[in-house]
């Protein structure tokens, strides 16, 4: 036993001198590789990535911890993949079937997988342009809703009815977003033939001014509505449009406010909002 001992030993001494210290060397510089990497990665990104400064700051760090773990991630796959090659061939193992059978593998893989890799390449850039985040209001095609979660494979959104929509990254080939940086509130009113446009543009400005003024809304608003052009002769109206710029998000609830208070001052100042009317002519015998 002892003499089996012995040739083991005996074996073991010039291999680990020759190829176990190399394999050690190789395993404690790709652990400080890795480690630097990471502290690297971090770094870059973080002075890389545009800001927003729109977005709160923990938007933006969500934002960059996500770009931080796919650059790391993708370093640690590198990194391994190429250490273990290199042990295996101090072991005497022939990598070079192995390589061949990995590349044929891959290959076919890559066929299968096509899709995922495009989505996952399509859900990193929309993270790195910074397209749209979470709480977003976007439409996706015909798709419209908050942006509950998106991730480097999919966007998910959920819609007005509460309904979820799990979308991948690469279908979307355009997406709208309804609330970066800021909104306009657009509305188009009819009025009828015979009101006074002048007093008509001077009680849209009124309103745009008072609720600009609003405690309660004065801080959602950026640019107050007011009175843009007539924008149309139609067949019973005549159509005025009234703009303003709102923050993100607070178009929908301006606009009911801008609603509400155009019908009140409009009936008070007799300003008609017409129902569409039709003029029959009789012919005479």
């Amino acid at each position: 036993m002892s003499e089996i001992i012995e040739n083991f030993l005996n074996q073991l001494g010039p291999w680990f001198f020759s190829h176990g210290l190399k394999i050690i060397a190789v395993i404690v510089v790709a652990y400080f590789i890795r480690r630097f990497g990471d502290v690297f990665i971090e770094k870059i990104v973080r002075k890389a990535v545009i800001s927003d400064h729109f977005l709160s700051r923990e938007a933006e760090k969500k934002r960059e911890n996500t770009l931080i773990k796919v650059f790391e991630g993708t370093l640690g796959m590198v990194i391994w993949a190429v250490v273990s090659l290199i042990i295996l061939s101090e072991f005497d193992i022939n990598i070079g079937p192995l390589l061949a059978g990995a590349g044929i593998a891959g290959v076919a893989f890559g066929f299968g997988a096509q899709y995922i890799v495009r989505d996952f390449l399509s859900g990193f850039f929309l993270i790195l342009e910074n397209q749209y985040r979470v709480g977003d209001i976007i439409c996706v095609d015909d798709t419209c809703g908050s942006v509950e979660n998106i991730n480097l494979r999919m966007t998910i959104l959920r819609d007005v009815d509460g309904t979820v929509h799990y979308i991948p990254n690469g279908e979307i080939k355009k997406a709208a977003n309804l609330s970066k940086e800021f909104a306009r509130v657009n509305l188009k009113v009819g009025i009828a033939y015979d009101s006074n446009l002048e007093k008509v543009v001077r009680t849209v400005d009124q309103i745009g001014q008072e609720i600009s003024q609003d405690k309660e809304w004065k801080d959602k608003i950026i640019k107050r509505p007011e009175f843009v052009r007539v924008d149309d002769f139609a067949d019973s109206a005549i159509i005025i449009r009234i703009s303003g710029e709102v923050k993100p998000l607070e178009q929908w609830g301006v606009l009911g406010e801008l609603r509400k208070r155009l019908k009140i001052a409009f009936d008070k100042e007799g300003i008609e909002i017409p129902f569409p009317q039709r003029v029959i002519h009789q012919a005479k015998d």
